[in-house]
Order: structure tokens, then C-alpha cells, then sequence
């Protein structure tokens, strides 16, 4: 083999592994991750929000007086308030998964062992829809019985709020996520229940 033939196949080698680098630096790498830990790529809302404002926010509407009261009010029928969540609207500026948050608040109160929760909405027409169809189909030991029902004694409301503010290469997005407990019976609000949220970004060369 001559000098330049040599030469030849040692640049067409050395091009071959410098293009297999590139495609390999250039691949997706996908990485499984515990749910539970935090992934922050930007200062939106993300899950960990969710799932720690609800916990929060449950825990402090259980150490109010309201539940005191209910548990000396019913010592001898021997039961739990029944909470139904009734919404949470999304006013912010950015779309954020309500459902979500709203069975994370399920979560969080089922959790505790302090109340108990119905459903409601669209899963409890469908229950109601099953009961129903149980009284004609299914036999009389078995089918669920009609206006037997747990009822709420408490309804669970709110919303979530933000506001962005930004000046040159920094943002911080604010966010407010207010909830109210009322009795049903009354119309009392008995705990009202406010989180705030601050995520600061700076931003890179390439922008936000």
C-alpha cells in the first residue's frame, strides 16, 4: 500500500468515528425518574406544585376549629364530616391541569383518616346511573340500594391565580391558590385557605 493510499483511508476513518460522535452527542437520552422528585425546567406550575400545595393546604383546613366543633356535635353518631370537592377554577395565565389538583386535595384529605369524601360531578351521575340500572338487573341482594347515599356536609371550592412580573433578563411568576370549606347546611364559611407561590427564572442567552 503506497503513501497516499494510506493517507486516504486513514482520513475516510477518522471522518466515519468523528460523524458516529456527533450522531451519538446529538441522540435523545430518556432517563426514568422517581415521581416524587422534582424536575424544574421553567417557572411554570408542574406537578410537585400540585401535589405539596395540597398537602399543605389540607393539612392547615384540619387544624382549624371547624373540625373540633363537628366531632363534639356528632360524638354519639359516631362519624366523620364528609367533604365534596365542588371545582377549582384556573384563572392563571397559563394552562394548568385542574383535575389534577383536585384529586391531589382528594388524596391529601382520604390520607389524613380525619374526613370523609364523596364524589361528585360527573362520576356521581354515573353512579347514580348504575344504581339505577342495578334496581332492574341485578338481584335484590346484591343491587345497590336508591337514596342510600352519603350526603356532604361540607363543600370544597377555589381557585388559582398568578401574575407574572419581568424585568430585562428576569422573570418571577407568582402564584395564589385560595380555597374555601363551607357547611352545606349553613352556608358558613368555615375555613378559608390561601397558598402563595414565587418561581424566579433567568433568563439564558437563546431567551425564556
Amino acid at each position: 500500500m503506497n503513501k497516499s493510499n494510506f493517507t486516504f483511508k486513514a482520513l475516510v476513518l477518522v471522518a466515519s468515528f468523528s460523524v458516529l460522535a456527533l450522531t451519538g452527542c446529538g441522540g435523545t437520552k430518556v432517563q426514568r425518574l422517581d415521581a416524587s422528585q422534582e424536575v424544574a425546567l421553567t417557572d411554570r406550575w408542574n406537578a410537585t406544585d400540585s401535589r405539596l400545595v395540597s398537602e399543605e393546604m389540607i393539612d392547615d383546613m384540619l387544624s382549624f376549629p371547624w373540625i373540633t366543633r363537628w366531632a363534639e356535635a356528632n360524638q354519639k353518631r359516631n362519624r366523620q364530616p364528609t367533604v365534596i370537592v365542588m371545582g377549582v377554577r384556573n384563572r392563571s395565565h397559563e394552562h394548568i391541569s385542574v383535575e389534577t389538583f383536585i384529586n391531589d386535595l382528594r388524596r391529601a384529605m382520604i390520607r389524613s383518616g380525619r374526613v370523609d369524601f364523596v364524589a361528585g360531578g360527573d362520576v356521581r351521575d354515573a353512579l347514580r346511573d348504575e344504581r339505577k340500572d342495578q334496581e332492574f338487573n341485578a338481584t335484590a341482594d346484591t343491587a345497590a340500594k336508591l337514596a342510600a347515599e352519603q350526603g356532604a356536609n361540607f363543600a370544597l371550592s377555589g381557585s388559582i391565580d398568578s401574575w407574572v412580573d419581568q424585568l430585562d433578563g428576569t422573570r418571577v411568576t407568582n402564584y395564589q391558590i385560595d380555597l374555601t370549606l363551607i357547611d352545606i347546611q349553613t352556608g358558613k364559611q368555615v375555613w378559608m385557605g390561601q397558598k402563595k407561590l414565587q418561581k424566579h427564572q433567568q433568563r439564558s442567552k437563546f431567551g425564556f
